[in-house]
């Protein structure tokens, strides 16, 4: 995706937060909006990884406390020809995993610590290779400040939802159907422009992972795995932030499906399986 591609979808995702700021609270909340926009864009980029982490509760390990994860990072970066990131664990049962941060120099991978129980070392370094290869090609700052910017969203969207359910509409009919549609149209298209964003970055990524270990099979073998344990267990995560996840965290039904900011599994696993390194 390039450059300009990019700019438009966060452009559009900052647009669609002003509209609901506005419908939110006409003028007034539009100016509102628009301030939020252009402090979170900003804050995005210094910060967005910052929050991610930190809304996962994430903790920093080094070699010494995580000594195979930390080899298969370290090991793939060099292959990657990119600096070491910084290594994180979820303590979260749900096997996943995501990369993070605004350039290759300030970057992290988190992995959850129940993906460690069931992937062996082939497959990890799978994993590890998909998320190094959206360090690589800077889709990580994209990612994380789409998910801030949709976080910001869905809040406003809340907050027309309740305005509308608990009267701050007052007696306008109109008002309280305005406020209502918001509340659903705003996060389904904040969740649209994140569609167009990382669906076909975890091709990509996917494909990455398969040049940089030269084992496809084993990437393709880990999504099987990820995604089976994935909707057997959910994830209790944020759907603001769900494309930033190697498989989609939430739980699996057909709207879910529908909306999903990854492409089918299957589909995945067959590009894979039909790559030769």
């Amino acid at each position: 995706m390039n450059t300009l591609k990019i700019i438009i979808m966060l452009a559009a995702l900052s647009g669609i937060l002003l509209v609901v700021g506005y419908f939110v609270a006409g003028k007034t909340g539009l100016i509102i909006a628009l301030v939020l926009s252009v402090v979170m864009n900003f804050g995005s980029y210094w910060f967005s990884d910052t929050i991610v982490l930190k809304m996962y509760d994430a903790i920093p390990v080094s070699e010494q406390q995580a000594p195979e994860l930390y080899n298969i990072v370290k090991e793939t970066a060099g292959k990657a020809k990119i600096p070491m990131p910084k290594v994180y664990i979820l303590p979260n049962k749900t096997p996943n995993a995501f990369a993070t941060g605004r350039n290759e120099d300030h970057a992290a991978v988190a992995v959850t610590s129940g993906i460690l129980k069931i992937l062996n070392r082939d497959e990890l370094e799978g994993v590890i290779g998909h998320e190094l290869s959206h360090i690589k090609h800077n889709d990580i700052l994209i990612s994380t400040m789409a998910a801030t910017i949709a976080s910001a969203v869905v809040v406003i969207a809340n907050m027309a939802k309740w305005a509308a359910l608990t009267g701050g509409a007052g007696d306008d009919g109109g008002r309280f159907v305005t406020l209502l549609a918001t509340a659903v149209v705003a996060p389904i298209a904040a969740t649209l422009v994140q569609m167009a964003l990382s669906r076909s970055r975890e091709y990509y990524a996917d494909a990455g992972s398969a040049k940089l270990t030269g084992k496809p099979e084993a990437m393709a073998s880990s999504l099987e795995k990820l995604s089976g344990a994935s909707q057997k267990i959910p994830m209790d995560a944020n759907p603001a932030t769900a494309h930033m996840f190697i498989v989609n965290p939430l739980s699996s039904n057909m709207v879910m499906n529908l909306f999903s900011t990854h492409p089918p599994i299957e589909k995945r696993v067959e590009r894979l399986r039909n790559m030769k390194y």
